[in-house]
């Protein structure tokens, strides 16, 4: 049990004492102790079972590269914005749902590789030497441990346990759940690697990995986990921007498997890198698609012109018929280009209007190049749109934000009108160059309808065939515009270090951090402790609570007995013990002079409650005054629950019962012990009504003999807390001693003895401070009789330590 010491101090303020506190507190140090030890262990557990975490970093750069071959003819690019604008763009989608659903899907994390560790599964992804090529549209297991088990270099054995009726499959080409059915126990199956596995609950090749190393025998875990929470660990990815460069960000990532985070970052780096090369494109690949579907027209068009031509001339001398008309046919072929690239125009913007008109995505739209418009202020505004349609698309799943998209749709439906304005703007322009352009072919053709009439057929299908011709050139030549500016488009976004494992980066558990807190906790719980023991206990702790409670006068201090025996004094004369018990014998005699007692002196002995020690220092006191050859006789007075016998190893069944029952003589029973001159009488058989056979005059014709026969009659009584016989007993006394017991008396017992004191019941009282100890303030031992530490060299016995269990056993005897 936990030994309250003097905490005095805190009940006055007016004098608190830091460094007595400081004491008593160390004097708790095994507590301390322990707790520490125990704290340290718990955080040394914790440390060796934890996931070591590393981080991982790659480092890119965003820089706006410019095609070597882009001409104000080609226009077939446009700009993602400036790179302040592409650095927050980048930043957001790298932590995108979209993006990094994208990645988690190319890589497959969502299957987990691992192995069995010390103290836990150890993510092995990299280091397994296989890996599954899984059939996303069927379902697989869910959550649930799949063992692998390599019986040899080609044969395998999945071991699954299951549970209940019932498991959960994920198919992840849907990334929906559904169950299946399945025989509750362990399923065992072996299969050969590259071996296709098909089961309600698992479908999928294992395959063995290039350097596979040495793995018959060894046991594998796989499994399958939700994708979308996959993808949600991911999007934490962080983004960081070089605070010396706007246009450098640093990706890293946290985790316990080096090779998985080196692989992600990477490859997150690369999808983006793709994503934002085909945003750069998309111009390009447009225009491309819509060429692509005009040359298929123009490629029948040019072959029913062509044969045309043929049948015309067959059987004919063409040159003949050629001569005269080739000037008025070139007028008339180079005025047909020219209102074809009219018309082609007018068609672009009646098309690009209404696209405008009907459509929200914008991100389609064909270069204007396309259709032979250079007019700067139309090429820029759809380039700004595409632009602008591209970048909402993007950030559809990573914003949430109402107010950002409602900006993007502000700023599209503004370029949007300009664009219209623009449109028509320059269609007015074209309808007059159409005009022109008629009047001058309907001139060129009044001139052809002069010519015969075989020239004037030739004319016909060869202007035909030459405009078809000139077209379907012109869509090749823009064509092969469109795959060059494709070929040679460079990504904004480049590596400057890409993720790489290299030794280190482990970042946690933070060990120190446990550690500290071990030592904080370990030291906090046992001082939280000791004061809550101390505010919360209301025993006497020292002499200090004696003199503040009481005007009774405290005559000695009994320190700790650590001896096996009671007979303290007799075992151990020499001992500090001793020593105090001589002292309350002086304290006695001064008494008993001052009260002018002479010939042969009572004492009663009482305390509180049982527990207190006072048969202990009945007999120790006895024993004292029977070693200064004073004839001493102890009386067992507590008829309910006698302890003297026990004490002195006395069988006798007679006692002071008998005698009061009239039943022997003091001859009878008084018992002789080992200690020269000391006399136990005991207290006999345990009577039905102690208190009356006290009260009756044979108990005053015993204390009358006894005090003819010895020097000092000691009166062992009971509690005077518990039972009145003590009271009774007061009136033989000459002194009474009241046994008060450290960290055992409570504080009302003194307040009750004060009350017994002012009604009389109690006269010539004396307390003694029982079992006291106090290593805290003062080292080894207490000046009153309970030696002076290192002072007291030479003047008593050295009493040799007991270990624990020797203290224990000495304990439990006593009890």
């Amino acid at each position: 049990m936990l030994d309250i010491k003097d905490f005095s101090i805190f009940e006055n303020h007016a004098n608190f004492d830091f460094k007595g506190l400081l004491l008593k507190v160390i004097s708790y140090w095994k507590w301390f102790l322990i707790s520490l030890i125990i704290a340290f262990t718990i955080a040394y557990q914790i440390n060796i079972r934890k996931e070591k975490i590393y981080i991982m970093e790659t480092m890119v750069s965003i820089k706006e590269e410019s095609n070597p071959f882009f001409t104000s003819n080609t226009s077939l690019v446009f700009n993602w914005g400036g790179v302040s604008d592409q650095v927050n763009g980048i930043s957001t989608i790298l932590k995108s749902r979209s993006h990094n659903e994208s990645v988690v899907d190319k890589l497959e994390y969502y299957i987990d590789y691992l192995e069995q560790g010390k103290y836990n599964f150890v993510d092995s992804y990299g280091a397994v030497p296989f890996f599954v090529d899984i059939d996303k549209s069927k379902g697989q297991i869910a959550g649930t441990l799949i063992k692998i088990t390599f019986l040899s270099e080609n044969v395998y054995q999945v071991s699954i346990p299951f549970e209940s009726n019932s498991v959960s499959l994920i198919t992840y080409s849907t990334n929906t759940y559904s169950n299946t059915s399945v025989k509750i126990g362990d399923f065992s199956q072996k299969y050969k690697v590259g071996e296709q596995v098909n089961l309600p609950f698992l479908n999928w090749k294992l395959q063995i990995t290039d350097n596979p190393g040495f793995y018959k025998g060894k046991e594998y875990f796989v499994r399958f986990n939700d994708f979308n929470g996959t993808v949600a660990n991911y999007r934490g990815i962080g983004v960081e921007g070089d605070k010396n460069g706007g246009s450098i960000l640093t990706l890293s990532m946290q985790g316990g498997n080096k090779a998985r985070m080196v692989d992600y970052l990477n490859s997150t780096v690369k999808m983006l890198i793709k994503k934002q090369l085909d945003g750069k494109n998309q111009f390009a690949t447009n225009t491309i698609r819509f060429i692509d579907s005009t040359l298929v027209a123009m490629e029948s068009q040019l072959k029913q012109t062509g044969n045309e031509l043929k049948t015309f001339q067959k059987d004919k001398n063409i040159y003949q018929i050629e001569d005269g008309g080739a000037k008025v046919s070139e007028k008339i072929m180079s005025f047909d280009l020219e209102k074809d690239a009219i018309a082609r125009k007018t068609a672009y913007y009646n098309s690009l209007k209404a696209y405008l008109n009907n459509n929200s995505d914008y991100s389609r739209l064909p270069a204007p190049s396309v259709a032979g418009i250079e007019d700067p202020n139309i090429v820029a505004n759809v380039s700004k749109l595409i632009a602008l349609s591209t970048q909402r698309s993007e950030m559809a799943y990573a914003v949430k934000s109402d107010k950002i998209f409602k900006d993007f749709d502000n700023q599209m439906v503004a370029v949007k009108n300009v664009l219209q304005e623009n449109i028509s703007s320059a269609k007015i322009a074209l309808m007059s160059d159409l005009a022109m352009v008629n009047a001058k072919l309907g001139q060129a053709e009044s001139t052809v309808r002069k010519l015969p009439e075989e020239q004037q057929e030739l004319l016909k299908i060869k202007r035909k065939y030459d405009l078809n011709d000139n077209i379907y050139t012109e869509f090749l030549q823009k064509r092969n515009e469109a795959e060059i500016v494709k070929a040679s488009n460079l990504s904004d976004i480049h590596f400057i270090d890409s993720a790489k494992d290299i030794g280190g980066g482990l970042i946690g558990p933070k060990t120190s951090a446990n550690y500290i807190l071990a030592l904080f906790l370990g030291i906090l719980i046992p001082l939280l402790f000791v004061f809550g023991i101390f505010f919360i206990n209301n025993s006497i702790q020292n002499t200090d609570d004696i003199s503040k409670l009481t005007q009774i006068p405290l005559l000695g201090v009994i320190g700790v007995n650590k001896s096996a025996v009671n007979l303290a004094v007799f075992d151990k004369p020499k001992s500090a013990l001793s020593e105090a018990f001589r002292g309350i014998r002086s304290s006695l005699q001064f008494l008993y002079k001052k009260q002018q007692v002479n010939g042969s002196k009572t004492l009663m002995i009482t305390s509180s409650i049982s527990g207190e020690g006072k048969t202990f220092c009945s007999i120790n006191i006895a024993t004292v005054f029977a070693l200064s050859e004073k004839k001493t006789v102890i009386v067992g007075l507590d008829l309910r629950k006698p302890r003297l016998a026990d004490e002195f190893q006395l069988t006798s069944p007679l006692g002071v019962v008998n005698y009061l029952i009239r039943q022997n003589s003091l001859e009878e029973i008084t018992n002789s012990t080992s200690v020269p001159n000391l006399d136990v009488i005991l207290s006999g058989p345990i009577p039905p009504n102690p208190s009356e056979l006290i009260l009756g005059d044979a108990m005053k014709e015993l204390i009358e003999e006894l005090k003819q026969k010895y020097d000092y009659v000691i009166l062992d009584t009971p509690p005077v807390g518990l039972v009145a016989d003590s009271l009774e007993l007061v009136q033989f006394a000459d002194v009474t001693l009241y046994i008060v017991r450290q960290n055992y008396t409570k504080k009302e017992m003194i307040t009750l003895l004060n009350t017994r004191m002012k009604r009389g019941e109690l006269s010539n009282i004396s307390i003694v401070l029982n079992g006291y100890e106090n290593k805290a303030k003062y080292g080894a031992g207490y000046g009153y009789g309970y030696g002076y530490g290192a002072y007291a060299n030479g003047y008593h016995e050295e009493e040799s330590k007991l270990g624990f269990w020797k203290t224990l056993l000495n304990r439990f005897k006593k009890q």
